[in-house]
């Protein structure tokens, strides 16, 4: 008994010293800021951002409270979707409007980057977005690629919403640490 025991402390001592030392362990952090712009878009015959469900009271909320949102918006370097602004990459997930009596949503989502120095790495964000303040903070809670181990958090800020349509183009800037 005895020594069954000593063998299961002693597995439980060397298990992590076998482990392969990870970035992180070894203290060789790197932070990362990036600047995109995501653009919502819900008009148009290409809209990148989809009602897919709401509560039955969703469209007598003056906060839209319910709605479910699924997107696979564009990220790019300019605030201008339709000129010189290159595309960086997609910002994909969902988002939920949340705030019952005020207007906040459940931010979900992946900036998954398809060009640059970050193409094929991705970036996970999730958290809430009180829409009408003037910055949001948003957590970032992982990533993929070169920023495994991600973690930070991301600002942002509207640049432009259009009444008539819903469409928005919002700068995000994403602090990470990998």
């Amino acid at each position: 008994m005895a020594a069954a025991a000593l063998i299961v402390l002693l597995l439980a001592v060397a298990t992590p010293a076998m482990q392969p030392q990870t970035a992180l362990a070894a203290g060789a952090d790197k932070e990362t800021h990036i600047k995109v712009y995501w653009h919502d878009v819900y008009s148009g015959p290409s809209p990148t951002a989809l009602v897919v469900a709401q509560a039955a009271t969703t469209k007598s909320s003056k906060t839209s409270f319910g709605m479910v949102v699924v997107i696979d918006d564009p990220l790019t370097e300019g605030p201008d979707l339709n000129s010189s602004s290159r595309i960086v990459g997609r910002a994909q997930g969902t988002y939920i409007a949340s705030g019952k009596d005020s207007l906040a949503l459940l931010m979900n989502m992946n900036f998954v980057f398809s060009a640059g120095q970050y193409n094929g790495s991705a970036v996970a964000i999730m958290g809430r977005n009180s829409v009408m303040d003037e910055v949001r903070e948003m957590a970032v809670i992982g990533g993929t690629g070169v920023f495994r181990w991600a973690r930070g958090y991301a600002q942002a800020r509207t640049h432009t919403f259009d009444l008539k349509t819903g469409d928005a183009t919002v700068e995000y800037n994403v602090f990470i640490r990998h």
